[in-house]
């Protein structure tokens, strides 16, 4: 192993030796149980005789802080006081804003699945029980041959050729998005489309329209920028576009499956939407995030499929048809962004990572992709059905589902008559184990209505019934 030790001078070497390594003992820097190097390598490394390290090392033994191991070596004893915390540091020019970014709220931040309730209805999460681990291993090893030749070399900021064109079509069959290979950029995630395009477009004061309720990490992307957001209600058929103000210079909309409520934008709106853009020469940017799983009715033209006139930025993301902890995402650029928005890739992290492009455009090429989502259709499909027939039965005399067509959510709000203390419903839900999250966090202002949102790609279907029943259960004896 590699030691920092700085040696100043030739007069009491050990004595420097000493002093550095009990300090970094007692600070914490060498943790308890790791192994010191050798004597006669340390004494090598710095230009000491082995007899002074193996002198320091005996001191160090002699006061507990290290311990010997006849045969294997000298491994670090800590004391079992605390360290001393250090002195505090000189104020910092840029404290205000650290204490912003401090209090900034987290939303949706999930921990390890230890931390969830047994019946949780999480949103955005697949069922990794569904994924087809063997074929996408065997892309990986193939991709790891591919790129051996490689090694060594950065890749392209835009993201490999041939994920590009295996994007490319996929987008096209799938959502009749209308582009060429160069204009795709490959994200680390849909997330950092979403950023990428901000510190692109937006400086310090610039309007930007989100969704009111919406996805909160993107309005609090937007607010970080600088930028004055401001949010448009939405209604049984998407965002009001009437409300846009004139000032605005970016729109986030989720037109195919409304986060969080659920209800796809009508023709007539998305046809307002673009001419409103166009009016004001504003990029629309159209979080696609979850509209592989389509239950009902005829697809939905993708809004970048309808734009003329340049102006949509389309996210897509593999993390909800996929794995979220594979990181990969995309979004499709009009012309006219495609070389300033690869120049912030590029200043941000160069490229995303080649092995996992690699590896996803083989899957997408032999077909995997589409057969995963076929299946996983199937089942969700189920899951979905079982959540209509308690939300239209059972649960009907307190919620009703809004509308919705895609994606793997719904949202269930509380009928106007009733009164519930969703707070209390939560958390005696909690208590019984079952994991439910209302649509409040959701508003960015106070909320216009209450309900749950309801996440279904990762919770088996036999147990939507036992925990929607002790959710009837609970809600009785509320109102009891």
């Amino acid at each position: 192993m590699e030691l920092h030790i700085s040696l100043e001078g030739r007069r009491d070497l050990g004595g420097q030796l000493y002093r550095q390594l009990r300090e970094a003992i007692t600070a914490g820097r060498l943790a308890d149980g790791q192994q010191l190097p050798p004597s006669r390598l340390l004494a090598s490394q710095l230009g000491l005789s082995r007899k002074t390290v193996s002198d320091v090392y005996d001191r160090l033994a002699y006061e507990q802080l290290l311990v010997g191991k006849v045969g294997v070596g000298s491994f670090v004893q800590a004391p079992s006081a605390a360290p001393l915390p250090r002195p505090g540091g000189a104020p910092l020019a840029s404290s205000e804003r650290l204490a912003r970014w401090e209090a900034t709220a987290r939303p949706l931040v999930q921990g390890p699945r230890s931390g969830f309730a047994r019946y949780a209805f999480i949103g955005g999460r697949a069922t990794p029980a569904l994924f087809p681990h063997d074929q996408w291993r065997r892309c990986v090893q193939a991709a790891l041959r591919q790129e051996r030749g490689e090694r060594g070399n950065y890749g392209p900021v835009a993201g490999l050729p041939e994920l590009r064109a295996a994007i490319a079509g996929h987008a096209a069959f799938t959502r009749g998005i209308v582009c060429t290979p160069e204009q795709i950029l490959v994200t680390n995630g849909a997330q950092q489309a979403l950023s990428l395009l901000a510190n692109t477009l937006l400086d310090a004061g610039d309007t930007v329209v989100v969704e009111e309720p919406g996805y909160p990490m993107a309005r609090q992307l937007f607010e970080a920028t600088g930028a004055r957001v401001v949010g448009v209600e939405v209604d049984q058929e998407g965002m009001l576009v009437a409300q846009i103000p004139d000032s605005a210079r970016l729109v986030y909309a989720t037109p195919t499956h409304q986060f969080p409520l659920g209800m796809p934008m009508s023709m007539a709106r998305r046809q307002a939407l673009l001419a409103r853009a166009g009016e004001l020469g504003a990029i629309i940017i159209e979080d696609d995030y979850d509209s592989a799983f389509r239950y009902e009715g005829r697809p939905t033209d993708s809004l970048q499929s309808m734009d003329r006139h340049g102006l949509v930025a389309h996210v897509g993301s593999f993390s909800k048809t996929m794995l979220p902890e594979l990181r990969m995402g995309y979004v499709v650029l009009p012309t006219a962004l495609v070389r300033a928005v690869q120049t912030v890739k590029h200043l941000t992290d160069w490229h995303t990572p080649t092995l996992m492009q690699l590896a996803l455009a083989r899957f997408i090429d032999e077909g995997h992709l589409q057969r995963h989502i076929r299946r996983c259709h199937a089942v969700y499909a189920g899951r979905r059905e079982r959540l209509r027939h308690w939300f239209g039965g059972p649960l009907a005399p307190w919620f009703e589902l809004v509308p919705t067509a895609a994606g793997f959510h719904v949202a269930a709000l509380v009928r106007d008559h009733v009164r519930l203390d969703m707070a209390e419903l939560l958390r005696r839900a909690r208590r019984a184990d079952v994991g439910l999250l209302s649509i409040a966090p959701f508003y960015h202002g106070t909320p216009r209505r209450h309900g749950l949102y309801l996440g279904y790609g990762a919770i088996d279907t036999l147990d939507i019934d036992a925990a929607l029943g002790i959710v009837q259960g609970i809600l009785a004896d509320m109102a009891a």
